[in-house]
């Protein structure tokens, strides 16, 4: 893994402490003290990190304030902040378009602000988007659910990279990571098997939040190009899943409704490179997991296994759409029951271990989607090969190992 260890360089800055007026109520959390994100402590500073400045906003429906107001639409009815464009990723600024799609360019009907689109461009070519956009700053903020092929921190990543080929200021305004940061977890990306559910090697659960993986991307992949400004969130602990933190939870993409959907998906959305369905289509997507011809015996091969932290129940469900549309078909949905002790990656692979072994049908995708999931091939061959779950973990500890010494260096909360 071509990762050095170094320290934070000089044009990465993490924002001081701001004001006191705050752009909507602050979170309460567990009775501890008030959780403001990156946004809040912002506009708390009467947005003095964007003065004088032309700014454009990468964002989606979660870059909201504690009140569900949208942060463009907050912005723009602000006279401190010459808010001049907006930029949409997967699924587009407003949300509007399912997964592996956006919104295309357009005019935004609440604000007349030009909507850009950024999905699928990285490079030159989105470098080119934010000259054409006359924007001197760009600022990023998006909910991200803390696994690797998430798309949304590629989108980060293609942001910061244009961002300096285009002489742009950068700025992220951080939120939590929802299913804690307190450890990294999974493979960590081979680089040759690198695309937009994956640029550089990180663990598949990666347990950092935006800021810091920005600071990680610059120092680490960019050359420390980037004109970067993390504005930190007050408040938030890595022990702390998103529940506790007091914040709405604004469905980040179409399948991923709930909190409790983030828990489980570093692990389950490895489904996608199967021909099982990984429950899209239904009300519990990434949960519900189960393909024609599957019985009860793999929750019952599962259930005795005893996993930490999770229970199976054998489940029928019919999706709506995507794979097997209309179908009834069955399989298991995860129930975890201690999210302390509960370890979705590894449960992933304990899911694609049994589902080998008990159903007959299983199949990788034709592709191989699987190894683009997992960052390499070795997850595939091992299980091909009669792997047990506990094998296929070990297989990744050394590199693990190293991205999370690394990871150390680039965090910014305890």
């Amino acid at each position: 893994m071509n990762l050095s260890r170094r320290g934070l360089i000089a044009g990465t800055v993490a924002a001081g402490a701001v004001g006191t007026l705050a752009a909507a109520p602050p979170a309460r959390a567990d009775g501890n003290r008030a959780l403001r994100t990156g946004f809040d402590r912002l506009a708390a500073d009467g947005y003095a990190a964007l003065a004088g400045q032309k700014v454009g906003v990468v964002t989606n429906p979660t870059g909201v304030t504690g009140d569900v107001r949208h942060i463009v639409d907050v912005m723009h009815a602000d006279r401190r902040v010459n808010l001049v464009a907006v930029f949409g990723p997967e699924h587009g600024f407003r949300g509007t378009a399912q997964a592996g799609g956006s919104e295309g360019r357009y005019n935004d009907p609440a604000t007349g602000l030009p909507v850009y689109d950024t999905y699928t461009k990285s490079g030159q070519p989105l470098a080119d988007v934010f000259t054409a956009s006359g924007v001197d700053t760009v600022v990023f903020d998006i909910q991200d659910v803390g696994a690797r092929f998430y798309t949304y921190i590629w989108t980060l990543y293609d942001c910061m990279e244009a961002a300096a080929l285009a002489g742009k200021r950068f700025v992220v305004l951080d939120r939590p990571n929802p299913v804690t940061g307190r450890a990294a977890a999974g493979p960590v990306l081979d680089p040759a098997f690198a695309t937009f559910v994956g640029r550089q090697p990180i663990a598949q659960a990666h347990g950092m939040t935006a800021a810091e993986l920005a600071r990680l991307f610059n120092a680490q992949f960019l050359g420390g190009k980037v004109a970067l400004t993390t504005v930190g969130m007050t408040g938030w602990r890595r022990s702390r899943f998103f529940d506790a933190t007091g914040l709405p939870w604004i469905p980040p993409s179409p399948n991923m409704p709930t909190a409790d959907t983030a828990l489980v998906y570093s692990g389950t959305c490895l489904f996608e490179g199967t021909n099982l369905s990984e429950g899209r289509g239904t009300t519990r997507p990434f949960e519900l997991l189960g393909a024609d011809g599957i019985d009860g015996r793999w929750a019952a091969a599962l259930n005795e296994l005893a996993p930490a932290g999770v229970r199976f129940r054998e489940a029928y469900f019919a999706p709506a759409f995507s794979k097997f549309e209309g179908r009834t078909v069955g399989g298991v949905q995860l129930h975890v029951h201690d999210r302390e002790s509960y370890d979705p990656v590894r449960t992933g692979i304990l899911l694609l271990v049994t589902a080998k072994r008990v159903w007959s049908g299983f199949a990788w995708r034709p592709d191989n989607w699987i190894d683009k999931l997992t960052g390499s091939a070795l997850v595939r061959t091992m299980i091909d090969a009669g792997a047990g779950a506990d094998e296929v973990v070990a297989a990744w500890q050394p590199g693990l190992a190293a991205f999370a010494a690394v990871r150390r260096e680039y965090l910014i909360y305890g």
